[in-house]
């Protein structure tokens, strides 16, 4: 066990550790963050994806200890100041979610999407959304979801 700081939704947290643990357990288990999901334990789902340094990433594959000096945001951390994300009311208004297990990760992923591509396409919403799945097969809600998000962001919403 190691002692470490994590930068998370903006908050430096002293956390307690093995070096193997993964940033996923230490959100859920040690600081109770628990938007993010456990899913399939391998990185192929999506449902634990965090932003680290502004990137979607798979908790599930990244050992807690190598994040310490990294900025991480989770679903609890993209609202301000009591305000959705352009991304967050996008699934909301879109109905982009019908279980929501996979909604954290879709949302953050999605997120990450449009840092990189401001005004997608539907082929690139659908490749960048790849590797995120949704049991109750919601995409084309998804997509649109994003495409709105992209539309509010073009109009100067705050990301």
């Amino acid at each position: 066990m190691g002692d470490f700081v994590l930068n998370v939704n903006g908050a430096h947290l002293r956390v307690s550790a093995s070096a193997e643990e993964t940033l996923l357990s230490v959100l859920r288990d040690r600081l109770n963050l628990t938007g993010t999901k456990y899913g399939c334990g391998e990185g192929q789902c999506g449902a634990c994806t965090v932003l680290i340094d502004g990137r979607a990433t798979r908790s599930c594959l990244v050992p807690a200890v190598s994040a310490a000096k990294a900025k991480i945001v989770t679903i609890e951390g993209l609202e301000q100041n009591g305000k959705l994300s352009p991304v967050q009311q996008a699934f909301l208004d879109a109905g982009a979610f019908q279980c929501g297990y996979c909604t954290s990760g879709m949302i953050l992923g999605a997120t990450s999407l449009l840092n990189d591509q401001h005004n997608p396409t539907d082929e690139q919403i659908v490749a960048g959304m790849e590797g995120h799945i949704c049991r109750c097969g919601a995409y084309p809600r998804i997509v649109e979801a994003v495409k709105q998000a992209s539309l509010k962001w073009a109009q100067g919403a705050s990301r």
